[in-house]
């Protein structure tokens, strides 16, 4: 497409922008497939991945700053006819502020036709793959973004996580990953909103892809993914449909019983990118099973996978964009109507074995609940002192843990094993809290057992209000019962594991702007616990 080609099609996208409904039909999953709502028509992604500066395409960064592009309604203004010019019906966002307005912006990629798939994460607020935690926190982060746009028609879903587990050594924290995906699914049926679903997307390694993929289909529905999205960036330059292993891939997830679709595609190691795997994406081999896909990405950065390269107001299209808007236009795949469409996919695949190569137990970690934890706090009588650093707070837990066997049974946390203590959800503060008093009541309340360094100090416990007393005897007094989700958390509880001898990794917490975990590892041995630090 030449210059005065762009430009024409730039005037027929702001033309059909002013002229569509100002509302959507929403996009809903029957089967293996999304769908038009209201006329049944089937729905495939022609995406594009749209946002600037953020650890995005598997990357890692040291900043936690990001930029919400859709609560810049200039940003967008500028950027929708680029974006209609390619037939783009979908762009994911990695990161929003739920407390910013995004209505401007999503108002006009509704009536631009574009839907727009979410991730629930932000960077300093993530499920970490070394240190992997279901908490408050992120709870209460997940659940903000549902509320801020669940009503906006043109919302297809939520991504749970982006590649949390990458590699066979950090398989475990996908346990955390799905139990997120479990409660958001429950909090949006709770909260009456309509439908709209919880995915996951994943990296491309040979190592885990099947296992991952099975495991987080696997089980109950009310705990698997709605939608599975796949990072893969291995058809590069003047690929083909065998070389790239499109082909491999395809076979594989024939029998998926919820929708499959590239989440990011576009290799960059041949420039410019001429996108011929576009063809093959919505050609008749691919189309049955893949629901289109979402190209990485709109804006040019130092990673060299844009499609435009914007200046202030102005947006310069790359060749990229020239190319990718060639294959678009004729990207018509094979569709199929709701109405005459029976899903004969519809078994769950089987969940992969603990092993070697599999690390996440099929049980998943708790619910969080904020209720829970300030009960928890308030029926002790040794508590950590206030305004501990999070490096005081480790140093603490590295001690503490060690003193007793089973003083930190109830904050511990494992997707190995699937043991998880009832306070596991809870603040690093609240955990420390918890263990302080397990020990301060094992010396039986000897006053110099709530001191530590003056670090810790004792309280006088208060009776337990009613809504708290069922939660506590929930939970017992060593922390290790089942507690059914109360209050404003929702979702159902997964029950806890428990067993001798367990390894158990206990807990996980901020420090500063890197998510660390603290690990003590317990070897019971005599009855004595073995702190490895």
């Amino acid at each position: 497409m030449k210059a005065f080609g762009i430009a024409s099609a730039l005037l027929a996208a702001t033309s059909f922008i002013t002229s569509v409904a100002a509302d959507v039909d929403p996009i809903v999953i029957k089967g293996s497939k999304f769908f038009y709502s209201g006329n049944g028509t089937q729905f495939f992604m022609r995406g594009v991945a749209y946002q600037q500066d953020i650890s995005t395409n598997g990357s890692l960064s040291g900043s936690n700053k990001y930029t919400d592009p859709l609560a810049d309604a200039t940003g967008c203004a500028r950027d929708i006819p680029y974006l209609v010019s390619l037939r783009t019906n979908t762009i994911r966002v990695y990161a929003v502020d739920p407390t910013a307005d995004h209505s401007k912006c999503m108002s006009m990629l509704q009536d631009a036709g574009i839907y727009v798939v979410l991730d629930l994460s932000e960077p300093a607020t993530s499920i970490n793959r070394d240190t992997p935690a279901w908490d408050n926190k992120l709870y209460s982060r997940y659940t903000k973004v549902v509320d801020t746009f669940q009503k906006y028609n043109n919302v297809i879903g939520f991504f749970a996580g982006n590649e949390v587990s990458n590699n066979n050594t950090n398989t475990a924290a996908s346990a955390f990953v799905k139990a997120a995906v479990r409660d958001m699914k429950a909090y949006i049926k709770a909260s009456k909103y309509r439908p709209m679903g919880v995915g996951y997307a994943t990296n491309d390694d040979a190592a885990i892809r099947a296992d991952l993929a099975s495991y987080f289909n696997c089980g109950s529905t009310s705990d698997s993914i709605d939608f599975w999205g796949y990072n893969i960036y291995s058809w590069c330059g003047d690929s083909s449909y065998s070389l790239s292993g499109y082909d491999q891939r395809t076979k594989e997830f024939q029998d998926y019983s919820v929708p499959v679709f590239f989440a990011e595609y576009g290799c960059n190691e041949v420039r410019p990118r001429k996108f011929t795997e576009v063809e093959a994406l919505f050609g008749d081999q691919m189309s049955p099973v893949w629901s289109g896909g979402i190209v990485y990405m709109y804006f040019q950065e130092t990673n060299n996978y844009g499609l435009v390269d914007v200046s202030g107001n102005t947006v310069s299209p790359r060749a990229d964009y020239t190319y990718l808007s060639s294959e678009m236009a004729s990207a018509t795949p094979s569709a199929v109507s709701s109405g005459s469409y029976n899903p004969s996919n519809t078994a769950a695949r089987a969940c992969p074995t603990v092993g070697t190569q599999w690390q996440a137990s099929s049980n998943l970690p708790p619910t969080p609940n904020s209720k829970l934890c300030s009960c928890m706090v308030s029926s002790l009588s040794c508590v950590a002192a206030s305004g501990l650093s999070d490096t005081k707070v480790a140093e603490l837990f590295g001690t503490v843990c060690g003193l007793g066997k089973n003083v930190c049974d109830g904050i511990a946390v494992n997707g190995t094993t699937g043991v998880y203590g009832a306070y596991s959800m809870c603040s690093s503060t609240d955990k420390l809290s918890f263990a302080l008093n397990a020990y301060y009541q094992s010396q039986n309340s000897a006053s110099s057992a709530c001191n530590f360094g003056g670090n810790a100090q004792t309280q006088n416990a208060g009776q337990a209000s009613s809504d708290c007393q069922p939660l506590l005897a929930q939970a017992g007094p060593s922390g290790t019962g089942t507690v059914s989700p109360s209050g404003t958390t929702g979702g159902t509880s997964t029950p806890t594991k428990t067993g001798a001898g367990s390894t158990l990794a206990v807990p996980s917490f901020d420090m500063g702007l890197l998510h660390v975990g603290a690990y003590v590892v317990f070897a019971m041995l005599s009855g004595a616990g073995m702190i490895l630090l």
